[in-house]
C-alpha cells in the first residue's frame, strides 16, 4: 500500500488504465475504481480537503479527469461521463509508469500528436508553474492567486471545448447573455437573439434602452479551434450593419486570421473582435457558464483591536 496519496499527476495513468477498456463511466463509478488500482489507504479514501468540501482523493482525481479532457486523451460524451480516447491509450503506451503534465505538454507541441496543447493568455502562462517549481519563494497569497488563476485557465478551455459540442443557437443566447452580464443593454434594455435562417449576417441584438434607439449588433461564429475566422467573416458582417448600426461585436469560440483583424482596424465601422480565449476569461468574469463552488477568506491581525 502507499504511505502517501499521489498528487493530480500520480492519479493521471492510473484513471486512464480504468478507463482503458472503452466503457462510459461517470466519475462518481469510474474514481472509486482508481483509488482501488493505486492501493489507497481506507483513511486515505476518507481524508478531506482542509475546507472539508470534498474528498482529497476525488478532489485530485478530478484535476487530473479535467487535464486530460482538455488535452484530448478522454472525450465526454455527456455531462459527468467520460471514455479514453487514442490519445489516452498512447499516453498508457508511452508512459505505463506515470506522466507529467510537462511530458503531455512536451508531447502535445508535435503536430502529428493526438494530444493537444490547449492555448493559454500570456498572463495564464507566465503564472503556471511547471512541475518541480518551488513554491516555498512565493507568500501564501501568492501561491492562492496563482492556484486560482490555474483554476480559471483549466475552466476557461473546458469553458470553450462545452461552447463548441453545443449547437449554435446555444452558443448565441451564451453570448447575449454575457453581454448583458457585461452590462450592455442599461437598467432597462433587452437582449435576443436573432431567427437562426434569415437573419442577415447578425446573431444578437441588444436594446441599449427601452425604447431600443440605441443597440448592440452580434456575429457569434461557433467554430472549431483550428478553424479561424478569416477577413470575408468579417466584411459580411461589416455588410449586415450597413444601414442599421455604425459599429458591432463579432465574438467566436476559435480565433482571428491577422487578415480578418487587419480589416476590422481597418474599415470604418468599428468592429470589436472576441477570440475564445478572451471570451472564456469574460465569461469567468461575470459569472457566465460558471458558479463559485468554494470560497476563501485571507485573514490578517486586526490592529484596532490590539491598539
Amino acid at each position: 500500500m502507499t504511505d502517501e496519496m499521489p498528487n493530480w499527476e500520480g492519479f493521471m495513468i492510473p484513471t486512464l488504465r480504468v478507463l482503458s477498456d472503452g466503457v462510459v463511466r461517470h466519475w462518481r463509478e469510474f474514481q472509486p475504481l482508481v483509488a482501488d488500482l493505486v492501493k489507497l489507504t481506507d483513511e486515505q479514501k476518507t481524508e478531506l480537503l482542509p475546507s472539508g468540501s470534498q474528498l482529497k482523493y476525488e478532489n485530485r482525481i478530478g484535476w487530473g479527469v479535467s487535464f486530460l479532457t482538455n488535452v484530448g486523451a478522454l472525450d465526454r460524451p455527456k455531462r459527468g461521463n467520460y471514455t479514453i480516447t487514442d490519445a489516452g491509450r498512447q499516453l498508457i503506451e508511452l508512459f505505463p509508469d506515470g506522466v507529467k503534465e510537462r511530458d503531455i505538454r512536451e508531447l502535445g507541441e508535435d503536430p502529428s500528436s493526438p494530444i493537444r496543447v490547449y492555448e493559454k493568455t500570456e498572463r495564464a502562462k507566465a503564472s503556471t508553474p511547471t512541475t518541480g517549481d518551488v513554491a516555498e519563494s512565493m507568500t501564501p497569497i501568492e501561491q492562492v492567486q496563482q492556484g486560482i488563476e490555474r483554476i480559471h485557465d483549466e475552466v476557461a478551455s473546458e469553458l470553450i471545448s462545452r461552447l463548441q459540442g453545443k449547437e449554435p443557437g446555444f452558443f448565441e443566447q451564451a453570448v447575449v447573455d454575457l453581454l448583458l452580464a457585461m452590462g450592455y443593454g442599461g437598467t432597462n434594455g433587452t437582449g435576443t437573439v436573432t431567427q437562426l435562417s434569415n437573419d442577415g449576417g447578425i446573431d444578437g441584438v441588444i436594446d441599449q434602452d427601452v425604447l431600443g434607439l440605441s443597440r448592440v449588433y452580434v456575429q457569434a461564429k461557433r467554430y472549431a479551434s483550428d478553424n479561424v475566422v478569416q477577413r470575408p467573416d468579417i466584411q459580411g458582417f461589416v455588410g449586415a450593419l450597413a444601414g442599421k448600426a455604425d459599429s458591432g461585436v463579432f465574438i467566436t469560440t476559435s480565433r482571428f486570421s491577422e487578415g480578418a483583424r487587419n480589416y476590422a482596424e481597418a474599415v470604418p465601422t468599428r468592429i470589436i473582435l472576441i477570440d475564445g480565449s478572451r471570451l472564456a476569461r469574460l465569461m469567468i468574469r461575470y459569472g457566465v457558464g460558471v458558479q463559485t463552488y468554494e470560497t476563501f477568506k485571507a485573514i490578517e491581525i486586526d490592529e484596532d483591536f490590539f491598539a
